[in-house]
């Protein structure tokens, strides 16, 4: 359904279904709502039973609705929701809000009932919010749909899009005594049509809202998602909290990069190429939002930590170590400066404690002179419940000092009766406070990552082959689906997007075996070659470092022998007890390096899911792995190996040499391009990709169908 959600937002005139002057029906409370909400435009109110309310006649059907009318509010049994559906279509409404349950949430029927509605809201190019959900308020229009008893919230600059109206209705309530207004609240309830990808472009394109803020419980179309989003962030920051990340809900797979890639990993990974935070705690959410919304832009990592007690500036000074912030360093001249004013038992180091007689002019003295110190990016203000002066007073000092400062500020309020008119004068100002240093820190650190997130968004990922894959789709629909590629298709994928590999060849009886070492050029490596068993040391499928024909040929008779019988074995997995051995493969054997593993497997909401890590036969074991969404530009690659010590090892590391970390770059960009290029593919694995001094090599390559 593409036509446009503009009436959810702007609507000239509304109609809510199932109206009600009895104060304890849904009906009702909808009605009172909107009606209180200040909404300027029509307003119709349908029952068939009639009757009267807030001293309007309610209409007995749809069809005697006047005009104009754009969205309908449902708030109806779900058995009439067909009809009811139908009758909007014919009025020529092309908006509506379910807001009844019943639906899929409660199983099978619920579901086919569910879908019967979507049909016919979809025959009539209706667009539905819901089912089972709240609505949406706009305080600015102003506009509430919901049936909450509740005051609307106060204006302010923070969009929530929620999968639960439960969570709206505590937030609400909940934000009250948080300082902070809600611009756009929209609960989308089951989603049958309209979900949080539709909404992301309205809400972001909404003046009043400058931070987005979302709670998921899936997503519909996450590749449109993470396109949606990325248009949005250079402009306005995201923030979400997505549940569900128990590893119950990670799927089956064949490969190691499979197994590991839970569909809490693909979250991850999509969250960060679109540059949205993820928030741990609904608390998270909104902590940033208000440094999001109201702070200056942090332009790096140095901060400047300002309290009149010791105890406060190490908690903070531990969480800027948590988080990777930093303690500034002061200039000479900064020092000197709190030295001239300061008491001698203060300290002057940053973070700088000005002892429990220090007052408001104090305070303002000491962000002035922080606020000058071009080694200082950020402050944290610290004020615990003062001992001789009231928290108000150094409020008033300092907050026309944080609206002229071009550096971020936040402050931290800590008590709580003590503190509470401060906390009323902050959050009037739009300053952003909170009563932990805990939570001040990691609201800057997202200030931080949301400057770097925006110096990154501009590094282009264009593709770095421009292949003909004709040839390569017309093979790959020969290979039956869910089962690995062979290895010469494999091959020319790895040639055709220019990735290095070692020549490998099939034999089939020990002669041949003898023949294909001469080929090559010892040392050769000797693996058993069947589709059916992918981890080849399980079985004892591998002889490394072999040096002539003769230990070829032995080779490929005990390899043989060694495997059937391994097979055989009643205590082995059972898959691999049907496992048909097609001989040995010989492969000429890479020089000594540093070992990774490098792979891709298609998540089936974002797409093609990049791995890097620690390679070898311990990958599962270790878990240094590190995932990202392809394609990937040279800067995702980056911050991919630096979060794994296989990355950081590339470096050198004691009496580990150093090796080409560019080549793993190299390939890893050309690797999530073949997987981005070509979803007929469900896994790749490249295990072990040998990294040498110069350049580096694929030397086992496995590739599998999606089903």
């Amino acid at each position: 359904m593409k036509n446009s959600l503009t009436p959810f937002f702007s609507p000239r005139g509304i109609a809510i279904v199932g109206a009600s002057s009895h104060p304890e029906k849904l009906g009702y409370g909808v009605a009172r709502n909107l009606n209180k909400s200040g909404y300027t435009g029509a307003v119709h109110y349908i029952n068939p039973k009639g009757g009267n309310i807030f001293g309007q006649e309610i209409l007995k059907s749809i069809a005697e609705i006047p005009a104009p009318v754009d969205l309908a509010i449902l708030v109806i049994p779900a058995k009439y929701a067909p009809d009811t559906m139908r009758a909007c279509g014919e009025r020529g409404i092309k908006a509506t809000i379910l807001v009844s349950g019943g639906f899929r949430e409660t199983g099978k029927e619920g579901a086919a009932l569910e879908e019967k509605v979507v049909k016919i809201a979809r025959e009539f190019d209706i667009r539905m919010i819901g089912p089972n959900c709240i609505g949406l308020i706009d305080t600015n229009l102003p506009l509430d749909t919901t049936f909450l008893p509740l005051e609307m919230p106060r204006p302010g600059h923070v969009a929530f899009i929620s999968h639960s109206g439960a969570i709206c209705d505590a937030l609400i309530d909940w934000s009250k005594k948080q300082g902070f207004g809600f611009s756009r609240i929209i609960s989308l309830g089951n989603q049958a049509d309209v979900n949080e990808t539709d909404v992301l472009p309205l809400v972001a394109a909404d003046e009043h809202s400058k931070v987005i803020t979302l709670y998921l419980e899936n997503i519909n179309d996450g590749e449109r998602f993470i396109k949606n989003a990325r248009k949005i962030i250079p402009e306005k920051p995201i923030i979400a909290l997505k549940t569900g990340r128990s590893e119950s809900g990670q799927r089956a797979a064949a490969s190691h990069t499979g197994a590991m890639a839970g569909a809490d990993i693909a979250f991850e990974a999509a969250f960060e190429k679109a540059g949205i935070f993820r928030a741990e705690t609904t608390e998270e959410i909104f902590d940033w939002a208000r440094a999001l919304a109201w702070a200056s832009p942090l332009q790096g990592r140095r901060i400047g930590v300002l309290s009149n007690a010791g105890g406060p500036c190490v908690i903070a000074a531990d969480a800027l170590d948590r988080e990777k912030l930093q303690l500034a360093d002061f200039t000479p001249e900064t020092n000197q400066a709190f030295a001239d004013f300061l008491v001698p038992a203060a300290s002057f180091q940053n973070p700088v404690d000005m002892l429990a007689g220090a007052t408001a002019a104090d305070y303002a003295k000491g962000l002035e002179i922080l606020l000058a110190d071009p080694n200082t990016d950020g402050i944290i203000v610290i004020i615990p419940p003062p001992p001789m002066y009231p928290a108000e007073y150094i409020a008033d000092a300092i907050i026309p000092l944080i609206h002229k400062a071009e550096k971020t500020v936040v402050v931290v309020l800590m008590g709580g009766e003590e503190i509470e008119e401060a906390s009323h004068r902050f959050q009037a100002a739009k300053v952003p406070e909170y009563r932990f240093p805990e939570r001040a820190v990691s609201a800057l650190t997202r200030l931080a990552e949301r400057t770097e997130i925006l110096r990154e968004m501009d590094e282009s990922t264009t593709p770095l082959v421009d292949a003909d894959l004709s040839d390569t789709r017309a093979a790959l629909k020969s290979t039956p689906s869910g089962n690995w590629l062979d290895i010469e298709l494999a091959e020319r994928l790895m040639k055709i997007y220019g990735i290095p590999t070692s020549p490998i060849k099939l034999a089939q009886d020990a002669k041949s075996a003898a023949k294909l070492g001469e080929e090559l050029g010892f040392p050769v490596v000797m693996k058993i070659a069947s589709p059916d068993i992918p981890h080849k040391s399980d079985v004892g499928g591998i002889l490394l470092n072999v040096k002539s024909a003769e230990e070829v040929a032995q080779g490929y008779e005990m390899l043989m022998a060694r495997v059937q019988a391994k097979i055989s074995h009643p205590s082995l997995r059972s898959e691999y007890r049907r496992a048909k051995l097609e001989g040995v493969h010989i492969q000429k054997m890479i020089p000594q390096g540093q070992e990774v593993i490098v792979g891709a497997v298609r998540d089936p909401q974002f797409g093609a899911l990049m791995m890097f890590g620690s390679g070898g036969v311990e990958v599962e074991g270790l878990k240094d792995v590190a995932f990202a969404l392809a394609p990937l530009s040279v800067k995702e690659t980056e911050k991919m190996l630096s979060k794994t010590w296989a990355g950081k090892k590339l470096a050198g590391y004691r009496n580990i040499p150093a090796v080409d970390r560019a080549a793993v770059i190299d390939i890893l960009c050309r690797l999530s391009q073949l997987a981005y290029d070509l979803p007929e593919i469900a896994e790749i694995e490249i295990n072990p990709l040998t990294v040498l001094k110069k350049g580096a090599v694929a030397v086992d390559v496995r590739i599998l169908k999606a089903e």
